[in-house]
């Protein structure tokens, strides 16, 4: 083993040296670092950008996912759903969505939420767009700005009026018929808006439907203005041929509502805010003077009223004034019969002029002035009769009408509803002849009658048979007699007979006797006198005259 090297003594070393060495970090902590202040820096943008959190209630979850389906306002997205949970009693379903902070105004009361889904309607599409984006949930802010986070989601869009510039407008009708959401609103046929909403009235006796009307179109809207149903087709059969009547093909399948001010009543002064207007069936009602009010009278029939139904009209000389509403069975127990009590509605304004002349000018219109007129009409032979209004179909109307002669009939001023005296219907008085005449026919004896011709064509075939085998040879015998007769007639009468030179020297005798006779009466007129005194004679004279004179007997 070599030798070690010998070791420097201690006070030999050199003092020791304290070297500081500084700390640095190693790069893989700047991975961290750069992820804490991005955390931080969403942290607080969460934080900064984070809106309110509102929970919606609709009845089904259809379309909506979490994380997927954004919440919009204008299809501008404004946050999206978080959560979704059925409700406690589980009949809908709860939709949790977080809002931005700048839709912060849009949790508050009023405020409506429902989700957009494709939908196809008669005459209208929405919601295409979501056959590619997936379906949202929209937004539309109310007009309150109390805070509010649990709102009721709308299962239909609401009316697309928002933004746009025009007016709602209220309609009332007794039926809503086959107008629909989104149908069109024309006015002399173009195009000026659109129903928004409909619904049934609170009591339920109708329904109230809510139409808009773009502006500047909801200035023709006036205090006087009219809107009729323009659904379907309207097909009117009159002397003048057909008429076919219909405002568009989206009004035939949608149903549709049309307006106009009457030329009479023309007044283009904007309708108030708060007027509302009625809705009626057709065209022809709407631009029909005021009915006033209604009222109602009753009929009592001792007839059958097969035919007569609920809405006939009630006529007026041919005016309609009114409509059947009930017709009733009653009992008489002294005739043991069953009259027909039938109840009409009746509006008396539209007889026109001659109801402003019957009744008191300034008066109230009352049941006690309706009472009178018609106790008035009555005492002139006004008479309810049923009569056929369509032959093919055997439907029948109800006419007022005076009827000549008729006897007195009993008219209480203080019945309610009042009771208008009736009489048989014009082809009943026609069956009633009928079923007398066919009586009076029964009550002939025919089987008398066929028995006593019968044995009166037995003895006519007897006597013809008679003739035959003894008048015939009899009679066959007499001609032949006269045709011999009439055989020598001829041979007597013929060219060479020796009697016509005898006829024809006779003849010319009575024709000389005649000049005589004639000549005679002429001397006689000339010279009277010869009856008594005789012939004179007279110088001869020449010429045709004297010789004519010596002929003279």
């Amino acid at each position: 083993m070599p030798d070690s090297a010998p070791l420097p003594e201690l006070g030999d070393l050199p003092p020791p040296r304290v070297a500081v060495r500084r700390w640095l970090p190693s790069l893989v902590w700047l991975v961290p670092i750069a992820a804490a202040i991005v955390g931080l820096s969403l942290l607080i943008h969460a934080w900064r950008t984070t809106g309110p959190r509102v929970t919606i209630s609709f009845r089904t979850a259809e379309g909506v996912e979490v994380g997927k389906t954004l919440v919009k306002d204008r299809n501008v997205t404004i946050g999206h759903v978080t959560a979704i949970r059925l409700s406690a009693d589980q009949g809908h379903v709860l939709v949790t969505a977080d809002l931005d902070r700048n839709a912060e105004s849009l949790a508050t009361a009023g405020t409506r939420f429902w989700v957009v889904r494709p939908r196809i309607g008669v005459g209208w599409v929405s919601g295409l767009e979501t056959l590619v984006s997936g379906a949202f949930i929209a937004a539309e802010k109310g007009a309150a700005n109390t805070p509010q986070r649990e709102f009721v989601g709308l299962e239909n869009p609401p009316p697309p009026t928002h933004g746009r510039s025009g007016r709602s407008i209220v309609l009332h009708a007794t039926e809503l018929g086959s107008v629909n959401l989104g149908a069109p609103v024309y006015f002399r046929r173009f195009e000026v808006g659109q129903v928004v909403d409909q619904a049934l009235e609170p009591d339920g006796n109708g329904v109230r439907v809510v139409v808009f009307i773009d502006a500047p179109n909801d200035r023709f809207i006036g205090a006087s203005t009219r809107f009729w149903n323009a659904s379907g087709i309207d097909v009117k059969f009159g002397a003048d041929g057909m008429k076919l009547k219909t405002e568009s093909l989206a009004s035939v399948l949608a149903g549709g509502i049309a307006f106009e001010t009457p030329p009479a009543l023309h007044d283009l002064q904007p309708a108030p805010p708060s007027l509302e207007f009625t809705l009626f069936r057709d065209e022809a009602a709407a631009m029909a003077p005021p009915d006033g009010a209604p009222h109602y009278v009753r009929m009592r029939f001792e007839q059958s009223l097969h035919g007569l139904s609920i809405g006939a009209p009630v006529e007026f000389i041919g005016v309609n004034i009114g409509s059947v509403q009930s017709i009733d069975l009653d009992y008489d127990a002294r005739d043991q019969t069953f009259p027909v009590i039938v109840t009409a509605q009746i509006y008396p304004r539209r007889m026109g002029r001659a109801y402003d002349s019957l009744v008191e000018q300034g008066a109230a219109e009352s049941d006690e002035k309706m009472a009178k007129l018609v106790g008035q009409l009555v005492s002139r032979g006004l008479r309810a009769q049923p009569r056929p209004g369509n032959l093919l179909n055997g439907q029948l109307y109800l006419a007022l009408d005076f009827v000549p002669n008729a006897r007195a009939a009993h008219f209480s001023l203080l019945a309610r509803p009042l009771e208008i005296p009736t009489v048989p219907s014009s082809f009943q008085e026609l069956q009633l002849h009928l079923a007398s005449i066919v009586t009076k026919i029964d009550r002939v004896p025919l089987n008398d009658i066929a028995n006593h011709l019968d044995d009166d064509l037995k003895s006519l075939h007897g006597t013809l048979a008679q003739v035959d085998a003894q008048v015939l040879p009899a009679a066959e015998s007499a001609l032949g007699t006269a045709r011999q007769l009439f055989s020598g007639a001829e041979q007597t009468l013929g060219e060479d007979a020796p009697w016509r030179e005898s006829i024809e020297q006779t003849l010319a005798e009575a024709r000389r006797t005649m000049r005589s006779v004639r000549s005679l009466t002429d001397y006689l007129n000339r010279h009277p006198e010869a009856v008594i005194r005789g012939r004179q004679r007279e110088p001869r004279q020449l010429g045709a005259h004297a010789t004519s004179a010596a002929d003279t007997p």
